[in-house]
């Protein structure tokens, strides 16, 4: 997945659990990507490396996370 325009670049999502608040807006914007435990509400990453068509929702999860546990590395 290119986030930066290069196709050539490949980026892996994470998310740091211990920092999720669990206010699901990652799931509202890349429910292809990322989800929420169903029993602790934190989230759960569906797709480490998902493919450039999911970039944009990516990067607007990221924005939208109130606790700063996504990442996003290249």
């Amino acid at each position: 997945m290119s986030f930066a325009g290069q196709a050539s670049e490949t980026a892996t999502v994470s998310a740091a659990r211990d920092r999720c608040a669990g206010a699901g807006q990652c799931v509202l914007a890349a429910p292809a990507v990322f989800d929420q435990d169903e029993q602790d509400g934190l989230v759960r990453v569906l797709d480490e490396n998902p493919p450039a068509s999911q970039s944009d929702a990516v990067r607007e999860a990221l924005r939208a996370c109130p606790s700063g546990a996504l990442a996003l590395r290249r």
